[in-house]
């Protein structure tokens, strides 16, 4: 007993993620019914995130001069357009160079997936609620970021008189976080359920006609995270192993998960207390990340696009090209309020690009491991964007960045 109490939660998740994939393996797709664990595990942490999110965001604008917030709002969506810009543009290079789509053969193609019928004007608009607690209520995440942006704008004119709202804000906050990092400890039997049913009822074998796919997507990925963090940790002056080690938990989280929802407060968590990134920053960085800088969603559109292309033999001139790279980089916020992911997302751009719909089942089988992709690319650059502008802003410390001790145990 004593020696599992030295084993830290990190290890108890990949413990519980490869116990999880060899169960699945072994059992098969009866073991398929024990995913209402994992499910439970989701639900416990995703309860309070809307809450989070809208706290956070609150306390960081309400708590900066309105001069400091314009400089760091600035700085914060300057990254986020030239980042998924970027994404999008070296989907098509890789795509380009792998040619994903051409020869592909045997697959079975899944459920394909009708856009919403939705203008762009309207989709705007819904960006801005007429009802937030209905707005929370949906889960509709850019409403609730919006309402809390004008509300801690609002708080940072008030001033003084404000500061108990403020306090009070921050109560709750770390309430919410402490709660999270409990249900943290239930990640390993969450994660294990999860990943027992991945490989017991979805499988391995699916991903082998469109390997090629899944292989152009991670090259793209590793090419955008490398350039990313390596800027990031260059302009920080950080060590890298360092860097990656503290964000081992919420790559974990990620992975198993593919939910960036769900990776949410452990980011910011593991991001203050693990790296020394000041709350300031962390609490208006990630929330406007999540749903403004999805550089997996750009990378996957653009790769997504040209497969299509390829597979159904129709040539994307370089003006159709550079349209897919706009389209991937405005569907990173236009899908955001439109439920369903990725494959949404790619059924919007596809009619825009002159695609046909029925694209969207060929990549429908293999969604949820281009969701891994997509959420770890999404969270490591996040995590490095925060930690660039933390280091930039001098609300970085750097005695917690580079001290060797892990988060305490609950007690």
């Amino acid at each position: 007993m004593a020696l599992l109490r030295k084993i830290n939660i990190t290890t108890w998740i990949i413990i519980g993620t490869i116990a999880g994939l060899l169960a699945g393996w072994a059992v098969g797709p009866a073991i398929g019914q024990i995913k209402f664990i994992g499910d439970i595990f989701l639900r416990l942490i995703q309860m309070s995130v809307v809450v989070l999110i809208m706290g956070s965001v609150i306390e960081a604008v309400g708590t900066l001069s309105p001069k400091d917030l314009g400089r760091v709002g600035i700085k914060v969506l300057a990254l986020f357009a030239v980042f998924t810009i970027f994404s999008a543009g070296i989907g098509i290079v890789v795509s380009n160079i792998f040619e994903p789509g051409v020869g592909l053969t045997g697959i079975k193609m899944g459920t394909a997936v009708k856009p919403p019928d939705t203008k762009w004007a309207t989709i705007i608009t819904n960006f801005f609620p007429t009802n937030i607690i209905d707005g929370m209520a949906k889960g509709e995440m850019i409403q609730a970021i919006v309402f809390s942006l004008l509300f801690g704008l609002a708080t940072s004119y008030v001033g003084e008189p404000a500061k108990k709202v403020l306090d009070f804000i921050g109560c709750i906050n770390k309430i919410l976080t402490r709660l999270i990092t409990m249900v943290i400890y239930l990640a390993p039997i969450g994660i294990f359920a999860l990943m027992a049913w991945v490989t017991g009822t979805i499988g391995i074998a699916v991903i082998i006609p469109l390997a090629k796919f899944l292989l152009t997507f991670l090259v793209g990925t590793v090419i955008v995270f490398t350039v990313v963090v390596g800027i990031a940790i260059s302009v920080a002056k950080v060590n890298p192993i360092t860097f990656f080690r503290k964000a081992s938990r919420m790559i974990i989280v990620a992975v198993t998960t593919t939910s960036s929802a769900v990776t949410f407060p452990v980011q910011i968590k593991d991001s203050e207390e693990r790296m020394g990134m000041g709350s300031k920053t962390t609490r208006l960085v990630y929330p406007l990340g999540m749903t403004m800088n999805s550089d997996g969603l750009a990378l996957f559109l653009s790769i997504a696009m040209l497969t299509i292309a390829q597979f159904f033999g129709i040539h994307l001139d370089l003006a159709s090209q550079i349209k897919v790279v706009l389209l991937a980089t405005l569907m990173c916020v236009g899908t955001v309020v439109v439920p369903g992911g990725g494959l949404v997302a790619l059924a919007m751009a596809l009619p825009a690009v002159g695609l046909p719909l029925e694209g969207v089942a060929l990549l429908a089988g293999i969604d949820w491991f281009s969701g891994i992709l997509r959420t770890l690319l999404n969270t490591i650059n996040d995590t490095a964007m925060a930690l660039w502008i933390s280091a930039s802003e001098g609300d970085l410390d750097r005695e917690i960045f580079n001290s060797k001790e892990d988060l305490p145990e609950i007690s």
